[in-house]
């Protein structure tokens, strides 16, 4: 069914709470799509946007009577279950079912796809991408992951836009479609920009995951190109040059300087760029961005005036807090290596300052103790490492008990504090001398629920 994103006007959409369905049912509302849609539990932020909007059900819960045969299309996030009441009741007549990527791939069908892969820094290069765009008033269309500074939704569909940005997530299409969503966006400019084994549930072994990002780089159709971190052993191994009709682009680290707590670009004219994001992980994110710019027919000085301004993506090595000695960052890293890239970015941008570094075990792998042994060394480079996990967590994971002891054994680090109580994990950095000292708070979730800011207002007055 070949569909162009006009010609979809009835739309519901099954766990429309979701973060990123609720930002797909705002952009199609906004280009003027009957939306309706339906979940069991809508947290804020996604409440008050659906609520402004007038889109927010009217009751939380599954209603079958919702699902009638007018609709265009019923799209289903991951958040659904395969029995849920709704996706049944579609089915049952016959409705055309789409997951989130299948429904962007249909409405980009006639776009240039730009698709950025990676267990980390996908979000950061599709962000970069986005941003030098925008600057430089490019029409595009683009779909990512976390929000972005000067962008109000997550999603944009037009149908004028010649070309779509889409962050290329590996974790399962829909509850009934077990792919990967970056295998249904079919790429034109693929990125992978590094592979980590992750999402233990879906993928058990560390081959099964790799071979994901084996078949996305198959992927790559004639005339098409695929940019890859080029000393990423696992990347290597998944983007050997077979196709002699695919362009292959390998890129490192983008070279600097830093001076003072501050990073700048070398470019290739002896130019210094300064940038406001820093971290060897981050200068390969830009040189990735580069690659992608240069392809859209950005030219590199119009990069480098662009790629000044950006101040990175929501909650991807964000600066909370600057005083006179001390910063304070919140990072969304929870993966080994994103946990790894980035302690060692703010203890090298800050060489004379101690490193004091949160992180909170709050994933379905992170709290695996078949997955534990991942972690090995990779908190090495703060100078007081916290872990803290939620006992709670593991009992609504259907997890085993994790004790403290087996979490420090697992990081390879005798010092490793390890906290289970948010409030003795609080009084603890509260404790703490900040004298020349930087803090780094890392978690996909709250840390139940910590006052980062009035943390932080101590951290750093």
């Amino acid at each position: 069914m070949t569909s162009t994103p006009s010609s979809l006007q009835r739309l519901h959409l099954i766990a429309v709470g979701g973060s990123i369905m609720h930002n797909l049912a705002l952009a199609l509302h906004r280009r003027g799509a009957h939306v309706t849609g339906s979940d069991d539990e809508i947290f804020e932020p996604a409440k008050g946007r659906l609520a402004a909007a007038g889109l927010l059900p009217a009751a939380e819960g599954w209603f079958p009577e919702k699902i009638t045969a007018d609709l265009d299309a019923v799209i289903v996030g991951m958040h659904a279950r395969p029995d849920n009441p709704e996706l049944l009741r579609a089915q049952e007549l016959g409705l055309r079912v789409y997951s989130f990527p299948e429904f962007i791939y249909e409405a980009s069908r006639n776009k240039q796809r730009v698709v950025i892969g990676g267990s980390h820094g996908k979000t950061s290069i599709t962000s970069l991408i986005l941003h030098v765009l925008r600057y430089h008033k490019r029409q595009f269309d683009y779909a990512v992951g976390a929000q972005l500074e000067g962008f109000d939704l997550m999603v944009q569909l037009t149908d004028d836009a010649p070309v779509i940005i889409i962050e290329g997530d590996e974790y399962l299409a829909s509850p009934i479609d077990r792919r990967p969503k970056f295998h249904l966006y079919h790429h034109h400019i693929g990125v992978i920009s590094g592979i980590s084994w992750d999402h233990i549930n879906v993928f058990p072994t560390e081959e099964i995951y790799r071979e994901q990002f084996k078949i996305f780089a198959e992927m790559t159709p004639k005339a098409g190109t695929l940019i890859y971190d080029q000393d990423d052993e696992q990347v290597q191994l998944v983007t050997v040059p077979s196709n002699p009709d695919v362009k292959y682009i390998g890129y490192g680290p983008h070279e600097h300087v830093i001076r003072q707590g501050k990073t700048f670009l070398i470019t290739k004219k002896d130019d210094e760029i300064p940038v406001q994001v820093f971290g060897e992980h981050n200068l390969r994110n830009i040189s990735a961005a580069k690659e992608v710019c240069k392809y859209l027919g950005i030219k590199g000085k119009d990069f480098y005036e662009a790629i000044a301004t950006f101040k990175g993506a929501a909650r991807r090595l964000e600066l909370v807090r600057e005083g006179a000695t001390a910063v304070v960052y919140k990072d969304f890293a929870h993966a080994p290596s994103k946990l790894k890239a980035t302690a060692a970015a703010l203890k090298k941008q800050y060489p004379q300052r101690k490193l004091v570094a949160c992180l909170e075990l709050h994933t379905f792998s992170s709290l695996n103790p078949a997955f534990l042994p991942q972690y090995a060394h990779c908190f090495d480079a703060p100078d007081v490492a916290v872990v803290y996990f939620n006992p709670h967590v593991l009992e609504h994971k259907r997890l085993p008990p994790l004790p403290p002891e087996a979490v420090q054994q697992a990081f390879r680090r005798p010092d490793l504090r390890v906290f289970t109580n948010s409030q003795e994990l609080a009084a603890f950095l509260h404790a703490q001398n900040w004298q020349n000292t930087n803090l780094l708070m890392m978690s996909s979730g709250t840390f139940d629920g910590l006052d980062l800011g009035k943390l932080a207002e101590q951290v750093a007055p």
